[in-house]
């Protein structure tokens, strides 16, 4: 028999759930949901398990609040933490999640110790840091999940504003996952045809904006959550690149180690995401406004990781 994918998702919230159910409709692998809240994970699984004969899925979701039950996996995704609630920035949960990221990293590598971890609770730029730094795994092990998420939400804006299909909207968001993010005007284009050739300057802005608060947009409606549809989406792309070796060009944060004149940090750039993580950052050239801004971000990222304990 050949062996499916062990995928296990920490967090059994909205975000944790929707990555699972986004895994299994596209059959990445088994999927087990951790949590430390007895009954919800189980719950959740079994539900989602059940579901599965009727989208034709061949995998199998498990629930549990055991570590052991996670042994084996070949990714490890974090989700858990607290969400973002009205009027929060995402770095006012550096406090609030840092301690839990740290326990869930070692705890996940002491029985996975071959697994890629990939790293979704916020501030996500810091907290990938602090599963580095915990587990003491290679960086290209340890990837964020933010890139692809601000990149889809500007694709889709650019879609929505031009009434045009969102397969023919290409784009790139840089930075870290916050209201600096990098969203690359220049480089989008809509079929083959450059964004700024189709919309008037203070449109092309709007929606850069809007992405910048695509967040924050999502938690002032729902008043009590935050976005989990398409995190979980985009998390489900980067997790299919990895298991199936895809080597895709995706935006995520990851280690930088010189890249673009940084180091010692995670912050959004271009990388191939293939099987054993992140095979190589991808350096592009910047024009000098782009590369300001970029710079700006990565400062602002560095600043919060000053704020962290010296031992997570």
């Amino acid at each position: 028999m050949v062996r499916r994918s062990k995928i296990t998702i920490v967090g059994a919230g909205m975000t944790g759930a929707t990555t699972a159910h986004w895994c299994a409709a596209a059959e990445l692998g088994d999927v087990v949901l951790f949590d430390v809240v007895e009954g919800l994970p189980q719950g959740k699984s079994l539900d989602l398990w059940e579901a599965t004969p009727i989208a034709g899925a061949d995998v199998r979701i498990t629930g549990t609040c055991d570590w052991e039950a996670t042994a084996g996996s070949d990714v490890v995704v974090i989700t858990a933490g607290s969400p973002r609630k009205p009027g929060m920035s995402r770095r006012d949960l550096l406090a609030v999640n840092h301690r839990v990221v740290a326990d869930v990293a070692r705890r996940a590598v002491a029985v996975s110790p071959d697994a890629v971890f990939m790293v979704l609770t916020n501030p996500v730029d810091v907290m990938a840091y602090v599963v580095l730094r915990t587990t003491g795994l290679p960086p290209a092990r340890v990837v964020g999940q933010a890139g692809v998420l601000d990149t889809t939400r500007f694709r889709a804006f650019v879609a929505g504003e031009l009434n045009v299909s969102v397969q023919d909207v290409h784009a790139l968001v840089l930075g870290g996952h916050g209201d600096s993010m990098v969203p690359l005007v220049r480089l989008c284009q809509v079929g083959g045809v450059p964004l700024t050739s189709l919309l008037p300057p203070e449109s092309v802005e709007r929606l850069v904006e809007r992405t910048r608060n695509g967040g924050a947009e999502i938690v002032g409606l729902l008043k009590t959550a935050s976005a989990f549809y398409a995190p979980g989406a985009a998390l489900c792309e980067m997790l299919r690149a990895i298991l199936r070796d895809q080597g895709r060009l995706l935006p995520a944060p990851a280690y930088l180690q010189g890249e673009y004149g940084l180091r010692g940090l995670y912050t959004g750039v271009p990388i191939i995401l293939g099987a054993a993580g992140v095979r190589r950052v991808v350096e592009i050239p910047l024009e000098p406004d782009e590369r300001a801004a970029f710079l700006r971000s990565a400062a602002e990222v560095r600043q919060a990781m000053a704020e962290l304990p010296q031992e997570s």
